[in-house]
């Protein structure tokens, strides 16, 4: 069901924790789903320097955010606002079409964190989709973090 990429992100994530000093923070969830994420960045020069998660939601969800930090961690914030779901998904070698929603909410935590860190308001980030209530069609199993 899921890749070796998804199955090691999971058991051996990447950038757990929070950044206490953090430069931006963004907070997403899926109400149907249960799945909470929390991404912490520190910026200097423009560029992500530092970035970590904390993620309560089913492996896919913990592989996604583990991903993401890995991706952007270097990135400037213009280069790092551009993640989309699709490529973290990709960089994982896929997820099923059910598991999809997870790559949704590691990229919104991300560009929810880079969003505070530009002082960008809720409303003002470009209309947004919000991924928080919709449905996937299937419930996840919580793992915690």
């Amino acid at each position: 069901m899921y890749s070796d990429k998804v199955m090691d992100h999971f058991e051996n994530p990447r950038n757990v924790g929070e950044i206490e000093d953090a430069d931006g923070v963004g907070t997403v969830g899926n109400a149907k789903c249960g799945d909470i994420m929390k991404m912490y960045i520190k910026v200097e020069d423009e560029k992500i320097s530092e970035i970590k998660f904390k993620t309560f939601g089913c492996g896919a969800a913990i592989a996604t955010s583990s991903i993401t930090t890995e991706i952007v961690k270097g990135k400037t914030i213009e280069e790092a606002q551009k993640l989309s779901n699709q490529a973290v998904a990709d960089a994982l070698d896929g997820l099923p079409p059910a598991k999809m929603h997870c790559s949704n909410l590691a990229a919104d935590a991300l560009h929810k964190a880079i969003n505070n860190y530009l002082g960008i308001e809720e409303e003002e980030a470009n209309g947004e989709e919000d991924h928080h209530a919709h449905d996937h069609g299937e419930e996840c199993t919580l793992d915690m973090n």
